[in-house]
């Protein structure tokens, strides 16, 4: 049995284009979004946790986020983390409830924000073409046991260009629809 498996190279791009959805959904487009805050983590309880796992993160309006802690306890924590997470955000603290204004992105902001598109997008295809990688030498493999013809490798190995060349274009179109919204083009 031939152990080159295009459905778990689909897969492994397919993931690599995923990573990529989640990373740029923390990136900062001038409106608020719960997302903004996925990256941080509150050291409470002697452990780091996920922000979600120790309050309610809600958007009442387009430019502010609110951050209800469940333990009054935490609430130092909690704006501690907000405000190294490097989002730039500046937490309001009103009892156990944390206000989030939105601060409107700067030129300077957006284009770093658009520099870190371009290294997560670089990431991406790296990872893409890491899985083009091991499915060419699984090919590869399979011809030197007689498991598949000189022509089945090539027909393969053009299978996995394919996907390849695919999933590079659907990471290249997020990158470019997600650099759009951050320079309000």
């Amino acid at each position: 049995m031939a152990a080159y498996n295009k459905a778990d190279l689909e897969r492994r791009m397919k993931g690599a284009v995923e990573s990529l959805k989640s990373d740029f959904s923390g990136l900062r487009t001038g409106r608020a979004s719960t997302s903004l805050l996925d990256p941080v983590t509150v050291d409470v309880y002697g452990a780091n946790m996920p922000l979600n796992q120790v309050a309610t993160v809600s958007v009442p309006e387009p430019r502010m986020i609110t951050v209800q802690v469940w333990d009054k306890s935490n609430v130092t924590p909690v704006d501690k983390a907000i405000r190294s997470a490097g989002l730039g955000l500046n937490p309001i603290v009103d009892g156990q409830m944390l206000r989030l204004p939105i601060p409107d992105l700067t030129e300077e902001r957006r284009k770093e924000l658009a520099k870190l598109v371009g290294q997560y997008s670089e990431k991406a295809r790296i990872a893409v073409r890491n899985v083009r990688r091991d499915g060419n030498d699984q090919i590869k493999q399979d011809e030197k046991k007689n498991e598949i013809s000189e022509d089945e490798k090539k027909r393969f190995e053009n299978e996995v260009q394919k996907l390849t060349d695919k999933t590079i274009a659907d990471i290249d179109a997020l990158a470019v629809h997600k650099e759009k919204e951050i320079l309000g083009k």
